[in-house]
């Protein structure tokens, strides 16, 4: 009897999983606009009623806050084609022991501060003061000078792309010099798991040091008094102490990671193409036109630091990635190809969209139940919510409808 109820008892467990939770300590690392964190509970609440075993997929990872909440529970893959969300992600999903490294936060800084100081006294004329009184043509003036950085030759320093590129626009001379600093000590650890949380906790510094709103499609300009005040604050921070903070929670609430994961920048099908069966697909692609490679081409710069071309007022990379989610033209299409896929992988999908996106809810909903057929249970959930469009003037947050489609195999 008691093999028999042991066999019960295994069978059982396999068929239905442990439910999924949410950790409680989730780094926040960057802002992001339409990140699901605020909503997270209800998007594992989806997973748990697909997942059937295996490995859970988050195929547009973004800001890669799903890894956190699920972190050491269940097999992982994270995907997007952006570089910066694969440095996010294996930040949360990372492996750490932290008592081998005992004193590694002020080596860190050590040898960054040992960066800025060599940069310094080879180029002592690279000097703005923010804390001291201005009109707003001194202050636009200081501004301009900065600017002009990108036409400089740094050459003969190793690290020096955000200062050469970047200075006084979104951040300022002194913070873009930190910024590069932090990146090359970064490299020194580029074979450890460390490696991505120094990354992940300096992009949440140029976050927080930011003169813009929070993403980086534009750096905002000083045209009346009002304006240079308020850029003048985050000019007047410093990225040491950001670091510093975001890494030191990343010791206190990241430890060891046993599940198997895995992280990719690729193009959804690929990834796709790539999963093995009966895994559960997470999927929450881009809802409207705007490509968010021109929202975080900055961070993705700082990840792959290339010395890219840039171009415009934002200092745009010339190669940002274009979606097909985000082009009314190609939006069925492309999820008509992610359905077929997912189908093809006999696997389970949850989707989240909203009644703002480049397709009504409806149809989509009509293209997954034609797609999946007879072989999957299909449910629909809906949520009322308030989206943060992340500082744009006449609407900081609108009401959405967010729709989670659930496809379970049967």
């Amino acid at each position: 009897m008691t093999n028999l109820a042991s066999e019960i008892t295994t069978r059982d467990i396999e068929k239905e999983p442990m439910p999924l939770t949410i950790n409680e300590n989730i780094p926040h690392i960057i802002k992001y606009m339409g990140s699901k964190r605020k909503i997270i509970d209800y998007v594992i609440e989806g997973i748990n009623y697909c997942y059937s075993g295996g490995t859970v997929v988050d195929l547009f990872a973004g800001s890669s806050v799903l890894a956190g909440a699920l972190r050491n529970q269940v097999p992982f893959l994270s995907n997007d084609i952006q570089k910066y969300s694969s440095i996010l992600a294996k930040s949360y999903l990372g492996d750490y022991k932290w008592g081998e490294y005992p004193n590694i936060l002020n080596e860190i800084i050590e040898k960054a501060t040992n960066k800025v100081n060599y940069v310094k006294e080879r180029y002592p004329d690279i000097s703005f003061d923010y804390n001291v009184e201005f009109t707003l043509d001194q202050f636009n003036e200081l501004e301009k000078k900065q600017q002009a950085l990108i036409e400089r030759d740094f050459s003969e320093i190793e690290y020096h792309l955000f200062l050469k590129n970047y200075s006084g626009t979104y951040w300022s001379a002194e913070q873009c010099l930190w910024i590069d600093s932090i990146r090359g000590v970064a490299d020194e650890y580029k074979d450890l798991d460390l490696f991505y949380p120094i990354i992940a906790s300096l992009m949440f510094a140029m976050s927080y040091n930011s003169q813009s709103t929070g993403h980086y499609a534009q750096y905002r300009d000083a045209t009346n008094e009002k304006n240079m005040n308020d850029i003048l604050i985050y000019r007047r921070k410093e990225i040491v102490p950001y670091f510093m903070r975001k890494f030191t929670e990343f010791q206190n609430v990241l430890g060891e990671n046993n599940q198997p994961n895995n992280v990719l920048s690729k193009d959804y099908m690929e990834c796709l193409g790539d999963i093995e069966n009966n895994s559960t697909v997470y999927a929450d692609p881009p809802y409207c036109f705007v490509h968010y490679s021109r929202f975080y081409h900055v961070i993705e710069t700082l990840v792959r630091y290339d010395y890219p071309e840039v171009k415009y007022k934002g200092r745009y990379r010339t190669d940002r990635h274009q979606s097909p989610f985000c082009i009314r033209t190609k939006v069925k299409g492309a999820f008509q190809d992610m359905f077929d896929m997912i189908n093809k992988k006999e696997s389970n999908l949850v989707l989240s969209y909203s009644n703002t996106g480049m397709i009504e809810l409806d149809e989509l909903i009509e293209l997954a139940r034609n797609t999946f057929a007879d072989n999957y249970h299909i449910e629909v959930r809906y949520l009322d919510y308030l989206h943060s469009t992340m500082g744009r003037r006449e609407d900081k947050s609108r009401d959405v409808q967010e729709c989670l489609i659930l496809v379970k195999r049967k």
